[in-house]
């Protein structure tokens, strides 16, 4: 994610904040003012942002003071003027204690903000970092741009004031939410990284004029929304105004895939990546200490295998492991970007002349992708391929809406390409999944239950249903490789001039890449049934993935005997062309290479057996269920979406699956 979030409590959370952070990750010297040790570390000040600066008396873009911060963040969520408020009352001949309730806002908190951290991908920050002041411009304008969108986003659908017994009321904050945003532009390791911290308050105003806490739950949950968010309006913004566009790229085989920058080489945004270099050495060797661990009695300490969720939180420790001390001596924005290029031209391994002429590779790549890749969205069609990826991602196959508006958020990102979208594409795709391909399974015991935000969902379709495909045989091991002790049992002598990260770790399959394989059948069925159409509407297979696939793929290569067993035959307007898929399936440039062979789609049966089964049971159950027994709050068009269609589970074979 490009959208991090951290929680920040009163007292030695905020100090540090107010110490390292506010002054671009340095170390600012003791008793110096806040703007003059933002001013010795080159960056610039912080600046406000939010709707609900009014009711404070501040203005958007109005300088951070060190107090303001000090009164909102450390004392526990009092006005940004709390001192002039509690001055004047007492002037006035207010009680001290009147005097001090006059600048509070509300009760007194201890978690008095959340800090977010906006970057974009490396291959915009290294067109901001290498191109020209215009082009600096530019990407910084989108940069604020996009923080500004996912903040409104927040405000609107997200943030939700708690009040009452046991915090059962709910309100959204109708003046808005207040922030504080500071500027950074490198990383620890002293490669550029622009990036920004926006320090969000926890408080709003209620109508009544009564100032609540924002619920933080909400903020967390909703994070890889507003991480999808940024991507997808800061890549756009910058495509549109440099003319550029977006491809995706594998950074890492069976997870997903990232967006960027069409034209910028692989081996700048490795030179950027010194730290995750070191963090997936030591990753690898955590790795293999978890499934090697036994306790006292020679038993496994932890599971034999290394799961996602335990891979999380090793990478969390590897990263902390890893960190680099604080940087050095600052160095102002101009001279920083010197160095970059100079060191990049040096150790990189990319021509001079590329890197010097950076955005016109782009503006190049960008020219060739957009005359033969169009940007075709269907609705429709969207709806299943979301689907899918979430049901297969989410373990159980159960969901929320947020899941579903995050991967339509990635998915309109994939297809448009860095073209900008219509506001409210995303809002169609999920409603679109919900109403034909999700089935409501909610029992809300909670007012919270009952929120449409909250609603419990799954897949409508089982992929059981699919045909079967064959199994392919297993590859042999190799002789040569030495794995790792199995659970309860010593850790073996590590081969002479082996590494940690050689050793075969046991694994479990990675979700996406089983996601983009249930994707892909269903598309299958789909492109079979191209006529059928759904509300009214038809799939338009072909043109949604010409607009979904890169140009290698485009091209028609003629059809390799080793898979002419096949029904569909290679083509532009037909199936899959698999000769320009194995071709490029060690490129690390592009999904298509990892996930769309004929190969591992006859995996999929047996991979989804378990998972098919959980849906039918979950589907079987609440299929004669009376609609009117859950009552469906919200908007009407909202009832109508969550409402369940047809009269069972497998509505979807007749709308064309």
């Amino acid at each position: 994610m490009t959208v991090d979030i951290r929680i920040v409590r009163a007292g030695q959370m905020y100090r540090y904040y107010l110490r390292e952070t506010v002054v671009g990750d340095g170390r600012r010297p003791a008793r110096t003012p806040l703007r003059a040790a933002q001013e010795q570390a080159g960056v610039p000040a912080g600046r406000w942002m939010g709707r609900g600066l009014a009711a404070l008396g501040l203005a958007s873009g109005e300088e951070v003071t060190e107090a303001q911060l000090r009164n909102l963040f450390g004392e526990r969520g009092r006005h940004p003027y709390a001192d002039r408020i509690e001055a004047d009352r007492l002037a006035q001949g207010a009680s001290p204690t009147e005097a001090y309730r006059a600048g509070a806002l509300g009760r007194r908190v201890t978690v008095t903000g959340v800090d977010f951290v906006f970057r974009p991908q490396p291959s915009i920050y290294l067109l901001w970092a290498f191109g020209d002041e215009e082009t600096r411009r530019v990407i910084e304008a989108a940069h604020e741009y996009a923080i500004v969108r996912v903040l409104e986003w927040i405000e609107d659908e997200v943030a939700v004031i708690r009040y009452g017994k046991d915090g059962n009321y709910r309100v959204r904050p109708p003046g808005g939410l207040v922030a504080a945003r500071f500027r950074h532009y490198e990383a620890r390791s002293g490669r550029p990284l622009l990036h920004d911290h926006v320090l969000l308050s926890v408080k709003g105003q209620r109508l009544d004029g009564k100032w609540g806490s924002i619920h933080t739950t909400a903020l967390h949950e909703n994070t890889v929304a507003a991480s999808a968010l940024y991507n997808e309006l800061v890549a756009a913004e910058v495509c549109e105004e440099l003319g550029l566009a977006t491809e995706p790229r594998t950074v890492t085989p069976g997870r997903r895939p990232v967006m960027e920058i069409a034209g910028v080489p692989h081996g700048l945004i490795r030179w950027t990546a010194q730290r995750s270099d070191q963090i997936a050495a030591c990753l690898a060797e955590l790795e293999h200490e978890y499934v090697t661990a036994v306790d006292d009695d020679g038993e496994p300490k932890y599971l034999p295998v290394v799961s996602e969720r335990a891979r999380a939180k090793l990478n969390q420790i590897a990263a902390r492991k890893t960190r680099p001390p604080k940087k050095g001596k600052a160095r102002s924005l101009a001279q920083l970007r010197a160095d970059w290029k100079a060191s990049a031209i040096r150790t990189s391994g990319v021509a001079a002349d590329v890197i010097t002429s950076l955005l016109e590779y782009a503006r190049a790549a960008a020219a060739a992708m957009r005359a033969r890749v169009a940007a075709v969205v269907d609705v429709a069609l969207a709806a299943v391929d979301v689907t899918a990826t979430v049901f297969v991602m989410n373990n159980g196959g159960r969901f929320h809406r947020r899941h579903l508006l995050a991967e339509a958020r990635r998915h309109l990102a994939y297809v448009l390409r860095g073209r900008r979208r219509d506001p409210g594409l995303d809002d169609q795709v999920v409603a679109a999944a919900i109403s034909t391909h999700c089935l409501d399974i909610s029992e809300p015991k909670t007012v919270r239950g009952l929120e449409a935000g909250y609603r419990l969902y799954t897949a409508r379709w089982a992929l059981s249903d699919l045909p079967a495909r064959r199994r392919s045989p297993t590859a042999a091991p190799d002789p040569d490789r030495h794995p790792p002790a199995g659970p309860g049992e010593l850790a073996a002598p590590r081969p002479p001039g082996q590494d940690a990260g050689e050793w075969d770790v046991p694994r479990v399959p990675l979700q996406y890449d089983r996601a983009v394989l249930a994707g892909a059948v269903v598309r299958e069925q789909l492109r079979a049934t191209t006529a059928t159409a759904v509300r009214g509407r038809a799939y338009d297979v072909v043109a949604h993935q010409q607009a979904a696939m890169p140009e290698q793929l485009l091209a028609h290569e003629p059809a390799d005997p080793e898979h002419d067993d096949q029904d569909d035959k290679p083509g532009r307007h037909e199936a899959l062309d698999l000769t320009a898929l194995r071709a490029l399936r060690d490129s690390r440039r592009d999904v298509e290479a990892l996930d769309l062979t004929a190969e591992r789609l006859r995996h999929l049966q047996d991979v989804f057996t378990a998972a098919a089964d959980r849906a039918h049971t979950t589907m079987d159950r609440y299929t004669h269920r009376d609609d009117a027994e859950t009552p469906q709050p919200g908007r009407p068009d909202d009832q109508q979406a969550l409402r369940p269609q047809g009269p069972g589970p497998h509505r979807g074979r007749d709308a064309g699956h």
